[in-house]
């Protein structure tokens, strides 16, 4: 230590501000102080336990990892002391007299919406210990580090705007927090007050809560993710899931794993209702809390689940961890790829059974995480097998549906042999796609994929089953095949095509290969098709997706030799001003659909100039 007189310090504003709303304006659940302050001291032996790991000289290494709280209604004060790392007299500072991270800022503003209950995020802006000033007249706080080199210090304040430093007489490691409670918080001096808000908030602590002076602790102590699972009620669980995320919506549903093989493991996941999190949310990065026997080892492991499963929420515990393994070294650990094993196939179990017993739940799952298993399709491609048929599509039969793959075959026709499907833009504009034309004349069922991760999900989902997967926009047709329910319509005469196939290829120029009649077009006047050299059309979407520099491919322009407007146009006068900018169109129209156009907006003037001539009765 560098200095162990008595020393006085003033308050930061902002920290002001916070004392001022936690003292004077957040009376709803103040019992969550002592929440908070159970939560200090479970970090706090947590931190020391992690340290006796690999460090042994430490103050009363042989001191029971404990929590006591003894309480006093007549002096209306109670105390709370654990047993754990400690702080010095800098600690001490940093910790209670600044705020990390601009924490008290960011309280004062999530404070300015009405509808957040502050009582329950305190704890996620690095402000939990303050909530103690809801109910305090005074607050004194006694350390002793756990370096046996360190002095003793206490910290004081009664929330006005000052605290006060002191040399403490302290001979035990660990921290005490001495409160004088305010006349209107006397309750929280009644011992059967403090264990109901332990039973409610802090059961789970993984070490023993000592209520006076008995020797029985009053928590349970195992972790929630050891207790049986005949043993943990609906809302323990969700309760917990509270605490450890703090977001304000149930779990989509858990999943409670314990197993000795292939490896030892407890686990508690949780697959969230929203993909993304909460601004209050606990949690800040992916990743599963890892421990080793009750020892937090990781608090993001990223290698227990695979990235496709990255969502996924929750504690993952095995004592088949060394002891001395480090928060750097574990990921390198040969147990890594077990562990991930039996998770990943636990979770990707739980998503099954959620399909098959809870379509409604699965399609809210499947709205906010599809996107992570088609990633994982495209990423990881010997876990496809396992990733298709958690699969859904909507198709131009089914639009308003969810179907999986096996659903789509079940529904085939006897002589289809492959999976069709569209790429396109948005659901809407997908089924005006000309390409869907014939498939749409045979009652032909097309899965619809316009998601952005389509494109990339497409480069790893080739085949289903016995099924390969085609684009319709390249896919072979049976020309021969007339359309169902629709009288065929005349074709123009072939010589007039002709003259009318040679006019599109002088106004169009180098912008297309060539242009040809189609054998698949029935309601709509054309669309693009690709050259047999080009860049597959997922692979071009994908590029355009990543913002990689790339050459839109020249497209075959087809028309269809029946449509009722290659007909009229035929009529205009040959060469004319007008029949060009119609040819204009058509094209930009084909565009716009593949979504390739550059600038829709450029078209504006010339279906001007068409609604001009339209109007003036240029065209029949």
């Amino acid at each position: 230590m560098t200095d162990t007189t008595s020393q006085q310090f003033t308050f930061k504003a902002e920290t002001k501000q916070l004392l001022n709303i936690l003292i004077h304006s957040l009376y709803k659940d103040r019992e969550v102080f002592l929440r908070e302050l159970l939560s200090n001291a479970s970090d706090a032996l947590n931190r020391l336990r992690f340290e006796m790991v690999t460090n042994h000289n430490v103050l009363d290494s042989a001191a029971e990892l404990n929590i006591r709280i003894t309480a006093d209604k007549d002096s209306r004060t109670i105390t709370i002391q654990d047993t754990g790392i400690g702080m010095t007299r800098d600690e001490m500072i940093e910790n209670l007299g600044t705020i990390a991270q601009s924490g008290a800022r960011k309280f004062l503003d999530a404070a300015k919406d009405s509808k957040v209950d502050l009582t329950q995020v305190i704890g996620q802006f690095g402000v939990g210990f303050y909530s103690v000033f809801m109910v305090a007249e005074w607050v004194r706080v006694t350390s002793h580090s756990f370096n046996p080199d360190a002095e003793a210090v206490s910290w004081y304040a009664t929330g006005d705007d000052n605290y006060q430093i002191d040399r403490a007489d302290m001979s035990e490691r660990g921290t005490k927090v001495e409160i004088k409670l305010k006349e209107d918080a006397a309750e929280f001096a009644e011992e059967y007050r403090l264990k109901n808000i332990i039973h409610k908030h802090s059961d789970y602590i993984g070490f023993p809560i000592y209520l006076g002076e008995s020797k029985d602790a009053v928590n349970k102590q195992t972790s929630l993710w050891r207790t049986s699972k005949q043993e943990v009620t609906d809302e323990q669980y969700k309760e917990f899931y509270r605490q450890t995320t703090l977001d304000f919506e149930d779990a989509l549903t858990h999943i409670h794993v314990s197993t000795d093989a292939p490896v030892q493991l407890y686990a508690l996941l949780y697959i969230p209702s929203k993909a993304e999190r909460g601004m209050f949310s606990l949690r800040k990065e992916d990743g599963l809390k890892l421990y080793s026997r009750n020892i937090l080892i990781d608090e993001y492991n990223k290698d227990l689940l695979p990235e496709y499963l990255r969502f996924v929420q929750g504690v993952v515990d095995s004592e088949d961890l060394p002891l001395n393994v480090s928060r750097e070294t574990v990921q390198s650990s040969g147990l890594m790829p077990k562990l991930k094993k039996v998770l990943t196939n636990q979770v990707i179990k739980e998503l099954e059974s959620l399909a098959k017993n809870n379509a409604e739940k699965y399609q809210t799952f499947w709205q906010e995480f599809g996107p992570y298993l088609k990633q994982g399709v495209a990423a990881t491609p010997m876990d496809a097998d396992t990733i298709n048929p958690l699969l859904r599509f909507k198709t131009n039969l089914n639009p308003e549906t969810w179907s999986s793959l096996e659903e789509y075959v079940s529904r085939m026709k006897e002589e289809q042999k492959v999976i069709y499907y569209i790429v396109g833009e948005d659901p809407k504009s997908v089924l005006r796609s000309p390409h869907l034309d014939y498939f749409h004349s045979q009652g032909t069922e097309v899965l619809l994929l316009t998601d952005p991760m389509d494109s990339f999900m497409l480069m790893g989902l080739h085949k289903y089953k016995d099924y390969e997967l085609k684009n319709v926009s390249s896919a072979e047709v049976d020309a021969n095949e007339k359309p169902k329910e629709q009288p065929e319509a005349e074709k123009i005469p072939e010589a007039d095509f002709s003259t009318l196939l040679a006019r599109f290829k002088i106004v169009l120029g180098e912008r297309v290969t060539d242009v040809r009649a189609s054998n698949r077009l029935y309601q709509s006047v054309a669309r693009l098709a690709d050259a047999d050299d080009t860049v597959n059309p997922e692979l071009q979407r994908v590029y355009r997706f990543l913002g990689k520099e790339y050459e839109i491919p020249k497209k075959i322009l087809e028309l269809n030799p029946s449509h009722g407007i290659l007909k009229k146009l035929l009529k205009l006068e040959s060469d004319s001003a007008l029949q060009d900018i119609i040819i204009e169109q058509i094209y930009d129209s084909a565009l716009l659909i593949e979504g390739l156009h550059p600038d829709p907006s450029s078209m504006a003037s010339r279906v001007q100039q068409i609604m001009e001539a339209a109007l003036a009765g240029k065209v029949e």
